[in-house]
């Protein structure tokens, strides 16, 4: 029982970002060389499948799509967010990752993305049906 309470306090205290109202989040622009297209390569233990694939596509006014297909495409909107230096992507759903980067890779929701010149069709045909707020770099 103490390790559960231990646990749970240690959690409590590590920053994790929680989203209450997505309409307050504070949406941020992308960092020099943040924005673009970012897409999984090759199988991810995160994913549910090794051909499952993630896109993440992230626009110079901050705003983002989580776009994930195995066999449907799951897509969020969302927006980044700065907190104490450390940026995150907050998604519609309120569902909130970090975003770590290394030169042409990064490091998101347990999953390491590199620059890509283009999303998938899956993904390139949803933001073709539901645009971002702000246009694709």
């Amino acid at each position: 029982m103490k390790k559960i309470a231990i646990i749970g306090a240690l959690l409590a205290l590590s920053g994790c970002a929680q989203i209450d109202d997505y309409n307050n989040v504070v949406k941020a622009p992308a960092p020099a060389g943040l924005a673009g297209y970012w897409q999984s390569e090759g199988p991810q233990s995160a994913m549910i499948s090794p051909e499952a694939i993630a896109t993440l596509i992230i626009t110079p006014e901050g705003d983002t799509l989580d776009c994930r297909q195995w066999q449907r495409v799951i897509a969020l909107p969302g927006k980044l967010m700065l907190r104490s230096d450390d940026l995150y992507n907050v998604t519609n759903r309120k569902d909130v990752y970090s975003i770590d980067r290394e030169g042409e890779r990064i490091d998101y929701d347990r999953m390491t993305l590199k620059r890509v010149d283009r999303p998938t069709q899956e993904c390139a045909d949803y933001l073709q049906k539901n645009p971002l707020l702000s246009p694709l770099p």
